[in-house]
C-alpha cells in the first residue's frame, strides 16, 4: 500500500474530488495548509500598498491506496488539478506499512 500526499490548488479541489470519484478514489483526508514552491508567493495590493505574500493557501490530499492503483490515481490528479501555471502542487508517494480501520478491528498489511 502507498499514501499519495498530493498539494494542490483550493480552486481545483472539487475538479480533483470529482474526478477522483468517478474513478472510484472516494476515501481521503482533505486539510488545508499553506506554502511555498517555485511559485514563491505573490504581490497583493492593499490600501494602496504593495503587500507581498510570501505562502499562499493550498489543499493537501492523503489517500491511501493498493500500490497498483498509484499509476492511475496520479494520472486522475494531474489531469484535474493541472492550469499549466506555477503553484499546481506536487504528488508525493510514501509506503504505508499496516492500516487497522478502528471500527471493525480490521488490519491490511
Amino acid at each position: 500500500m502507498k499514501m499519495v500526499q498530493a498539494i494542490i490548488r483550493p480552486e481545483r479541489m472539487d475538479n480533483i474530488k470529482k474526478a477522483l470519484e468517478e474513478k472510484g478514489f472516494v476515501a481521503m483526508s482533505i486539510i488545508e495548509i499553506t506554502g511555498r514552491g517555485e511559485q514563491k508567493g505573490i504581490t497583493l495590493e492593499h490600501r494602496g500598498k504593495k503587500v507581498e505574500v510570501d505562502t499562499l493557501p493550498k489543499i493537501m490530499l492523503e489517500i491511501v491506496v493498493k500500490d497498483q492503483e498509484i499509476d492511475a490515481i496520479i494520472s486522475t490528479i494531474r489531469a484535474a488539478g493541472r492550469t499549466g501555471k506555477f503553484g499546481d502542487g506536487k504528488i508525493f508517494v510514501l509506503p504505508v506499512e499496516m492500516v487497522a480501520k478502528v471500527r471493525t478491528d480490521e488490519v491490511w498489511k
